[in-house]
């Protein structure tokens, strides 16, 4: 009877080493997957510390947070390099796929307008949508058209049929940024000069 119950609790014993060795593998091999280019990395919280040239992103998920090393930080986030640690830092919009800074972004997500670092729904007033872009450009609010010139041809205001006169308007307030979407600002048609020119001279065009 003794012996019986001697070869059962060595079964048993033998039955707890070989599940304890089997998860100790299996995390094992998970904490290999989660600490790829680590210095140092956590069962819990993956990487704490990255390779000099990895960057650590910290990704959370409720109260928990866990650290991976990548080479390039994903969309959402921007790399700032430290002297003992390289991080993900995300942007601080969550319209903005790419940043600069935490609060200039570079590119917005889908059915966003990217207009000096800021991501908008609808371009602010004195832009205009781009849709191949996904950019907010300056527009121009010209004033008034002045009078028309007087009618010149190749710097002559007599002794040709036909010349040509302009006019011209200027846009009011803060220099224009460049690239600006602006409509024309000079105009030009043709007209009928005079044929002749005081003292008795004259031309045709």
């Amino acid at each position: 009877m003794q012996w019986i119950i001697f070869m059962l609790l060595l079964f048993i014993s033998s039955m707890e080493m070989l599940t304890q060795n089997r998860w100790k593998k299996q995390a094992g091999a998970g904490l290999l997957e989660n600490c790829t280019g680590c210095v140092l990395c956590s069962e819990d919280n993956g990487c704490i510390a990255c390779h000099h040239r990895l960057f650590l992103l910290i990704r959370r998920d409720g109260i928990r947070q866990a650290g991976m090393c990548v080479h390039t930080c994903p969309p959402g986030y921007f790399g700032v390099r430290g002297l003992e640690v390289n991080r993900c830092t995300k942007c601080r919009s969550p319209s903005c796929e790419s940043c600069f800074s935490r609060d200039f972004c570079m590119k917005c997500k889908d059915k966003f307008y990217l207009h000096k670092g800021q991501c908008f729904r609808q371009c602010p007033p004195s832009t205009a949508a781009q849709p191949g872009t996904r950019e907010c450009q300056e527009t121009c609010e010209p004033g008034p058209w002045s009078e028309w010139s007087a009618c010149t041809h190749e710097g002559r205001t007599c002794g040709c049929k036909w010349g040509l006169e302009t006019r011209v308007r200027e846009v009011p307030g803060a220099p224009r940024e460049e690239g600006a979407a602006c409509p024309a600002l000079l105009e030009t048609r043709r007209c009928r000069m005079r044929k002749h020119c005081p003292g008795g001279e004259h031309r045709w065009g």
